[in-house]
């Protein structure tokens, strides 16, 4: 399966209201490190639980990627795993 160099994505560089999120084209594809795996999504969609990472009640890594429900096939990463 052929992964992208770059991708879309709605991104969050800091926790605020929806004027915080920015659609972006060619943002870098993340590279798995050990023990990690990277899906290729085909759909993806903005979950309840997106607005909590977004707003800051739940505290994540920033920017921040949004859209925790996908629909996928295959990956890469550590065979094991």
């Amino acid at each position: 399966m052929s992964i992208p160099a770059t991708q879309r994505a709605v991104v969050v560089e800091k926790a605020g209201g929806p004027e915080v999120l920015e659609y972006r084209t060619g943002y870098a594809v993340p590279q798995p490190t050990e023990g990690q795996a990277l899906v290729k999504n085909e759909v993806s969609g903005i979950n309840y639980i997106d607005t909590y990472f977004r707003t800051g009640i739940y505290p994540s890594p920033e920017p921040e990627i949004l859209g925790r429900e996908a629909g996928h096939h295959g990956n890469e990463g550590d065979e094991g795993d």
